[in-house]
């Protein structure tokens, strides 16, 4: 048991997922900090029936802390991570700075949970895109390696935080009510609306998300050889990212032996029966912990591929409750 641990970012909406996650999965510890920026710093969390002042993230705040779930932006990771393991905090951080960094492990518990082992004071978890992905992947690439990928992400606003949920929200109602709406966070309009851009341009027409997906994967499954052709949209969607994945892997997977092999991956749900409309949805995956998949069939263009729809809460799995899982493996070591 450790006996201080903090939550950074606490105030945000992954923040605010890793406290219920804490509470719900009775995550020993002693002693626990509530951090944020200067802007939220004074206000009070409600956790376990208990009443917590947030700090203000600066260096002296991690005296004395053993082990911080950070939820932050880049450079905000950038700057403090550092600066928490002079002080001889373990820091498990949900930004992207740190992902393809060579030292820093980058973790997802069901796929590499031994790679925890080789931190230096930093821990990654995967962006939220990737995390679901690797997931579905690594539980076909366990029976045969996978040679190539190709994946459409149909991500929720929520990916964007408050701001993307506000853009769409406040641009349906505006143009239900006939009125004009300014958006807050997206380039264009969010509402009865599709995006096919997430991030900036990065590589030969790929944006940063679409390359973090290429990066991050070859990562975390240990191959560099893995081909990755991804494209990410951003969708009219409140809460959790959809994804269509085709894989052709080196020897055949059957839609039976894939059906098998999903459902007895840890994490994994199932939902497959096309013919009785039981497929995973947005609507109903959300505030789930579990990657779903279904619409498994064989790729009619490629001998040993294999298509498939998989559903995750970018907020939980592809965020809070990653890193939460990650600080029970720690709490194992």
């Amino acid at each position: 048991m450790y006996d201080s641990i903090a939550v950074i970012g606490a105030t945000g909406a992954v923040g605010t997922i890793i406290l219920q996650l804490l509470e719900e999965r009775s995550f020993p510890f002693r002693k626990i900090k509530f951090i944020a920026s200067k802007r939220s710093a004074g206000n009070e969390i409600t956790f376990a029936g208990k009443k917590y002042t947030v700090e203000e993230l600066k260096p002296e705040v991690f005296d004395g802390v053993q082990l911080a779930i950070a939820s932050t932006p880049d450079d905000t990771a950038r700057d403090f991570a550092s600066e928490a393991v002079k002080r001889g905090c373990i820091i498990i951080d949900e930004s992207g700075y740190w992902r393809m960094e060579p030292t820093v492990p980058l973790v997802v518990p069901e796929i590499n949970p031994d790679a925890v082992r080789q931190h230096k004071g930093i821990i990654s978890s995967p962006n939220c895109s990737t995390t679901q992905l690797v997931v579905a992947m690594k539980a076909l690439y366990d029976y045969s390696k996978i040679k190539r990928v190709v994946v459409s992400t149909y991500q929720a606003t929520s990916g964007a935080g408050v701001a993307g949920i506000r853009d769409l929200t406040g641009g349906l109602r505006a143009i239900l009510d006939g009125k004009d709406y300014a958006n807050e966070c997206f380039p264009y309009p969010i509402a009865f609306n599709l995006i096919p851009q997430i991030g900036s341009p990065k590589f030969q027409g790929y944006t940063s998300e679409e390359m973090k997906m290429v990066y991050e994967t070859r990562k975390i499954l240990g191959d560099d050889s893995i081909q990755i052709c991804p494209t990410c949209v951003r969708v009219p969607v409140s809460n959790c990212h959809s994804e269509t994945i085709l894989v052709e892997t080196e020897s055949k997977i059957t839609v039976e032996k894939a059906r098998e092999l999903f459902a007895a991956f840890p994490g994994i749900v199932v939902i497959d029966d096309l013919a009785n409309k039981q497929y995973p949805q947005p609507a109903t995956c959300t505030g789930r912990d579990e990657v779903f998949i279904g619409r498994i069939r064989e790729d009619l263009s490629c001998e040993n591929g294999l298509a498939f729809w998989c559903v995750s809460d970018n907020l939980r799995k592809g965020a809070a409750t990653n890193a939460v899982q990650i600080a029970e493996l720690m709490q194992k070591l």
